[in-house]
């Protein structure tokens, strides 16, 4: 989930535990935010694995530490009591942990102790429609309204952007558990990712083997079921440097697929698909995407243009629209 949502929802919170306290609204929201911080370490993590994102600072005794250390620094930056920081504090750092655990990140909770991860899938791990309305929320809350309308008024948006964030993630999770329960139903996917809009869902099932990759998905939709698919394809995760045209689909998706791989971390982290067309000069082009970053018909992706001949492959990265428009 992205950082203004989880510092909005983090404010909300404290909120709704001490109400307004402009002292502990602040160390709430920026509790909320502090896990991410993590991204900082990155140093570190690479000899102390523990420090990498979404390590130790997503769990429970990363939240508790940074909640007990800012309770006692937060009293001398603005008055208040050493308990009631710390409150806010930890349900802050709590709520990063299941904002994200409840997304298509997995997070580690019971680190040091334990490995296993919280992970619903629930919701896309940067949803672009919760962020834009979280932009616009902040804009409301401490520019519109901050200084210029009535407390009662400020009071009734507070409490709108509450029951807004509380019935999408409560719809969110209705929609995950009831399509979880119907999967075996649609033809056994081994996974269930979520788009940007909470009753449109793919399914997907992704096997390795033999230094091979396959994917199938298929699009559903509330109340209609499977609208588009399963589609389906396959390409090594590793081969030789293509050299020549290819002749045929097949052919520019296998050769294109290690090419795509290795240019895009987020195409390798993430459930993806791929397709080919001819050019009309009578070349192929392959366009690998992400099945779970996506914007606006468009995907983070590859796209691996062969051109006539011998020449080399072009193989250009960034947002992409699938040739079929299935995302």
């Amino acid at each position: 989930m992205d950082l203004l949502t989880h510092v909005l929802l983090a404010y909300l919170l404290t909120f709704g535990i001490v109400g307004f306290h402009v002292q502990y609204l602040a160390a709430g929201a920026l509790a909320g935010g502090l896990p991410d911080g993590d991204a900082l370490l990155y140093p570190l993590s690479r000899r102390f694995p523990i420090f990498r994102h979404h390590g130790i600072t997503h769990s429970l005794t990363g939240v508790t530490i940074l909640a007990t250390v800012g309770a006692f620094i937060a009293p001398h930056l603005a008055p208040g009591s050493v308990l009631v920081y710390w409150i806010v504090m930890e349900a802050g750092g709590i709520s990063h942990i299941l904002a994200d655990g409840f997304t298509s990140f997995a997070v580690p909770p019971l680190l040091p102790f334990s490995e296993a991860e919280l992970h619903l899938d629930a919701d896309r791990a940067i949803n672009f429609a919760t962020l834009a309305l979280s932009i616009a929320s902040f804009y409301v809350l401490l520019g519109v309204e901050r200084n210029h309308v009535a407390f009662a008024e400020y009071l009734l948006t507070v409490d709108v952007l509450a029951a807004i964030y509380g019935g999408y993630l409560a719809l969110r999770l209705a929609a995950r558990i009831q399509i979880g329960r119907r999967r075996a139903r649609l033809g056994g996917f081994d996974h269930v990712v979520p788009t940007g809009n909470p009753f449109v869902w793919l399914l997907v099932t992704e096997r390795t083997d033999g230094g091979r990759r396959s994917t199938s998905y298929a699009r559903y939709v509330f109340g209609r079921g499977i609208v588009a698919g399963p589609f389906h394809v396959e390409g090594p995760l590793e081969g030789p440097a293509p050299a020549g045209a290819p002749r045929t689909a097949d052919e520019a998706l296998e050769w294109s697929y290690p090419l795509a791989r290795h240019a895009s971390r987020v195409l390798d982290r993430t459930y993806h698909f791929g397709e080919a067309f001819r050019e009309p000069e009578g070349t192929w082009t392959a366009v690998w995407y992400s099945l779970e970053f996506t914007l606006l018909g468009r995907a983070a992706g590859v796209r691996v243009r062969f051109p006539a001949g011998a020449g080399a492959p072009v193989v250009r990265s960034g947002f992409v629209r699938p040739p079929n428009a299935a995302v």
